[in-house]
């Protein structure tokens, strides 16, 4: 996971609490748009994947996949958890 996955959690758990700071929503809307940015950018080395397999480009799918682990370990993200989603 991510360090902004275990703030926003962390945040989100304060909010069923009590209402954020002006200070903690503006944290939390940070949190939010970083971990639409990350889940974009592996969607679409997922859909880039895809498309190399479906045309037989094994050099390209080798090298998406090789960008693909390295952001999965850039936030702590395991295959198999990927996977199981």
């Amino acid at each position: 996971m991510l360090s902004v996955h275990w703030r926003l959690a962390e945040l989100w758990t304060i909010q069923q609490k009590r209402a954020l700071s002006e200070d903690e929503q503006s944290e939390m809307n940070a949190c939010l748009h970083y971990n639409a940015v990350f889940a974009r950018k592996l969607a679409g080395l997922y859909n880039q994947s895809l498309l190399a397999s479906m045309s037989k480009d094994t050099e390209w799918q080798h090298d998406i996949c090789a960008q693909i682990d390295k952001l999965q370990k850039q936030g702590g993200v395991n295959a198999e958890f990927l996977d199981s989603w």
